[in-house]
């Protein structure tokens, strides 16, 4: 058993509305989390034939006769379910905590509450096993300092390292998926990676987007694994797969949606700069990536030519999720001027935007800061971030400090 971060805030929802859903992808644990939670809940699973049954039959009756501690999973297949939740939820409007939703696609789950639920429901998007959560370590202070700008003193002070950095590349190798995790058989593991693929297009894919071409899908998901950490181009991606631009675009939505994919578009808010509008993306997972590259172990990934790529989107799915389990929004965005200055990251929330330059080295060139620091001052951030592998956390600037990874 993994303890998860997010639990806390889970309750912290539970506590303010009626009804919460907790999102993510296939097999990243949600399941094993409202497991564990206190009370006598209950759970039906929409893809399990006689749970659809008992709750589809007769909605409104069921949610008469379950008013509380109800687990609907995968929640997404059952859209006849919301319009009756809606009024369950609202016969006894005050109580709290009474239902939850999970699912492992975005789209049609998204649509539903925000269509039958608004206003009614708490929203917490869960992901694999972050840095963090697979060596079992505490939540890092660092993601509520940030929101809470702290100075960049406070923040060096606080982001020591917590493991060493071996630990830190058989995470980035293995990925975050708990069954694969914490087998130490690598056969395994290769089994499970493919057999998780094959498992998502059948369920994931073809159950929600039956008109979606399986195998040309499965083409989509090999070019994202070499695309992955770069600029799109939808217009190759669709030559590569004799299909149109549009059917690309709603395939990479399919991806997202379904969180195998991030989507992170350009940052648009800089009026006086000449700004790359493509978006990028990124694998969520590095152990999928790696899979997909057939990269055979760690010692083949450190001399990968698209190791640098790789590194950068696990440092953002830990970011993302260390925000996300402290309860705290963030919008990823990248930043590419026309003239060739480039940031990352820019992760956007209510403490306005952080940028984040992300290195795989344990040393920064003052050199490579320019943008960072061009970014910080016109946009009056408080605070600049470099993620690297150094041994310890440094104020580089004012208001840039580096930080290691192996303190996320």
């Amino acid at each position: 058993m993994f303890s998860r971060h997010i639990e806390p805030f889970l309750f912290t929802l539970l506590r303010h509305f009626p009804c919460v859903a907790v999102t993510g992808v296939r097999q990243c644990g949600k399941t094993t989390l409202l497991g564990m939670l206190p009370g006598e809940w209950r759970r039906f699973d929409m893809e399990s034939i006689a749970d659809r049954q008992q709750v589809l039959g007769d909605p409104d009756l069921f949610l008469r006769l379950n008013e509380n501690y109800v687990i609907i999973d995968e929640a997404q297949l059952a859209p006849a379910l919301f319009p009756a939740l809606r009024v369950a939820v609202d016969r006894k409007r005050g109580a709290k905590g009474r239902f939850i939703l999970s699912g492992s696609s975005a789209p049609d789950l998204v649509k539903a509450i925000a269509e039958t639920l608004a206003g009614r429901i708490g929203l917490a998007e869960m992901g694999p096993l972050t840095l963090a959560e697979a060596w079992q370590l505490q939540p890092s202070p660092l993601f509520p300092m940030v929101a809470e700008r702290a100075s960049p003193g406070q923040l060096v002070a606080a982001a020591q390292p917590r493991l060493p950095l071996l630990q830190v590349l058989d995470y980035w190798f293995h990925g975050g998926y708990p069954e694969p995790w914490i087998s130490g058989d690598e056969e395994f593991r290769r089994l499970w990676h493919r057999n998780y693929l094959d498992t998502y297009l059948l369920r994931d894919v073809g159950a929600l987007f039956p008109g979606v071409n399986r195998d040309r899908f499965r083409s989509l998901i090999q070019i994202l694994g070499n695309v992955s950490g770069s600029i799109l181009n939808n217009a190759e991606i669709a030559r590569t797969l004799g299909v149109s631009e549009p059917t690309v675009r709603d395939w990479l939505a399919i991806a997202d949606g379904t969180y195998l994919w991030r989507h992170v578009p350009a940052w648009d808010r800089s009026p006086h700069k000449q700004l790359v509008r493509h978006p990028k993306g990124y694998l969520r997972d590095s152990g999928v990536l790696h899979r997909l590259l057939r990269i055979a172990d760690a010692e083949a990934l450190a001399t990968h030519p698209l190791r640098g790529r790789s590194w950068e989107g696990l440092v953002v799915e830990n970011l993302l999720r260390g925000f996300e389990s402290a309860g705290i929004h963030m919008r990823p965005f990248h930043f590419r001027t026309r003239g060739g200055a480039e940031i990352d990251l820019i992760l956007d929330g209510e403490s306005g935007p952080l940028p984040v330059e992300i290195k795989l080295g344990s040393q920064t060139d003052a050199r490579s800061l320019r943008a960072l620091r061009e970014f910080v001052a016109d946009h009056d951030c408080p605070l600049g971030l470099v993620i690297n592998n150094d041994e310890k956390a440094r104020q580089l600037d004012e208001r840039i400090i580096s930080v290691p990874a192996a303190s996320l």
